[in-house]
């Protein structure tokens, strides 16, 4: 039997599994997924989580189930392409034929001292978990820090305040607006719906120096209690040491078939791939998607097409608490409670389908 090996799985290899199951898998194939956990978690949720406006259970899919689907739970520790074998902590191993290589990403500091030590994160679930019991238990009047204003701290902050009106949050952006790449008219919503609810946004600032319950933004010091990283991410410390041509983020390269260019029995999807288009679930999914039709080529011997098609992302969405949005779709921008709506019914769907 041949082994299709899916490491992790988030968001590019659910794609696969929902396109290869039930009935599209070579009855001379099996999969293998392997991740740490039980269950396929929402990342884009996290911030959720983190703030404890939705609870654990709600931002977990079951994977599917099928009699050529095997799972195994464990910490991927090595990737040994000459052997074609994954070794797990524990002493597991597992081989493979073909290996999606879909472990996802964590934070990355920038050199930033401190932050590594004195900093939350909502890269994983687990440290989601963490982070919402740090800010569950901060005494009212506490102050929080949020770096980076991107989507996931836009959406932490936003949604911290909905759940700790009586936090100090402070959102530290490294621009001069929020969201600078796209219309000033959804930056400025954005940011009155900041200044409406009391969220302090710190634009062009310049985080130096992380403490236990100090933060330096250029020679400033800010006393806070809590400091949530959002400022950036790389891939996981496995893939960044893995013997590959890298782009600058320390990502693979790989080519328009999304195989590593010296060895096209390793794919790699998600935050982990090299690509000029910003890490987002939708980039992953489509990355899933063209690697589905490269193995379907392959297992029904067909010679592999000469173009592939390009993926053009549709936009993004994003939700300002439970009752106010952002979208951003085909340069239309639609703001408010409808907005707000389009993601919820966005995040219905998929946990609909992939169910």
């Amino acid at each position: 039997m041949k082994k299709l090996v899916l490491l992790g799985g988030g968001y590019g290899n659910m794609r696969i599994l929902l396109r290869l199951l039930p009935n599209n898998l070579p009855q001379d194939t099996e999969i293998i997924l392997i991740d740490r956990t039980s269950f396929h978690s929402l990342k884009t949720e996290f911030y959720a989580l983190a703030a404890g406006t939705s609870t654990d259970k709600e931002i977990r899919v079951a994977f599917p189930e099928h009699p050529r689907l095997k799972t195994v739970f464990g910490e991927v520790i090595r990737i040994d392409r000459e052997d074609k074998t994954v070794y797990l902590e524990g002493g597991q191993e597992v081989q493979y034929d073909d290996l999606v290589v879909g472990l996802g990403c964590e934070d990355k500091y920038h050199g930033v001292p401190g932050a590594k030590e004195h900093t939350f994160s909502i890269q994983t679930i687990a440290k989601s978990r963490i982070t919402f019991e740090k800010l569950c238990s901060l005494p009212p009047g506490s102050t929080v820090a949020v770096v980076g204003a991107g989507l996931s701290g836009i959406e932490m902050a936003s949604e911290l305040r909905e759940s700790r009106a009586d936090l100090k949050i402070k959102l530290f952006d490294r621009s001069t607006r929020i969201l600078r790449d796209f219309p000033e008219k959804l930056s400025n919503y954005v940011k009155s719906w900041f200044i409406k609810h009391d969220v302090e946004v710190i634009a062009e600032s310049n985080i130096t120096k992380v403490e236990e319950n100090k933060i330096y933004n250029h020679d400033q010091v800010i006393d806070v209690d809590a400091v949530v990283w959002t400022a950036g991410v790389q891939p996981v410390k496995i893939v960044r040491d893995m013997e590959v041509e890298k782009d600058k983020f320390g990502r693979p390269i790989v080519t328009k078939y999304f195989t590593l260019s010296n060895d096209e029995h390793v794919f790699v999807v998600g935050d982990c791939a090299s690509s000029d288009l910003p890490p987002t679930a939708q980039l992953a999914e489509e990355q899933g998607e063209r690697i589905v039709k490269v193995l379907r080529h392959r297992w029904n011997n067909e010679p592999l097409p000469e173009t592939m098609p390009e993926i053009k992302l549709k936009g993004f969405m994003g939700a300002l608490g439970k009752k106010q949005g952002f979208v951003h779709l085909a340069d239309t921008t639609v703001t408010g409670r409808i907005a707000r709506l389009m993601k919820s019914g966005l995040l219905w769907m998929y946990k609909r389908q992939n169910n």
